[in-house]
């Protein structure tokens, strides 16, 4: 597992990873709900809801549940779709009826041909503190790690 994680400027969070598998696999697996239910969210949390109008202007809305049964909602808006080089798409946390309880964030994601691998770079920010930009910290490296777990077991 390749990669690293650094937080600039105190409120931004860029996660780095080189993947073993291709880049449009790797795009494909950000953009396709039934893909992106199989590894959003951290160790142990389930996908509840996974709603994605993927086109620049369309909205995603996700759920997820925490082994303790927590239930966290999160929505967002994409404004930049380059296939298979970047998405770029706002993100907030909502409640159960997708009303914003959060101050809204953007996040940025290229994906670089390495050669049959693929350089995922996601940067996510300007958080209202630093301390909210460490509690995303855990959950996207989870995120990116059950990812790379989805994409080996698919090969």
């Amino acid at each position: 597992m390749a990669g690293s994680i650094s937080a600039t400027a105190d409120r931004e969070l860029v996660v780095t990873r080189v993947i073993d598998a291709p880049r449009r696999l790797v795009f494909r697996a950000w953009t396709q709900p039934e893909h992106i239910a199989r590894w959003w969210g951290p160790q142990g949390y389930t996908t509840i809801h996974c709603e994605m109008d993927i086109r620049v202007g369309g909205a995603y809305r996700f759920g997820m549940r925490s082994p303790q049964g927590t239930e966290h909602w999160k929505r967002g808006v994409y404004r930049e779709i380059v296939e298979p080089e970047r998405l770029v798409f706002t993100w907030g946390w909502a409640n159960e009826q997708w009303q914003p309880i959060s101050a809204e964030t953007i996040v940025r994601v290229t994906f670089e041909n390495l050669g049959g691998k693929t350089k995922l770079t996601l940067r996510h920010g300007q958080f209202e503190s630093v301390s909210a930009c460490e509690l995303h910290r855990a959950g996207w490296l989870d995120s990116v790690a059950r990812l790379e777990e989805s994409l080996a077991a698919a090969r």
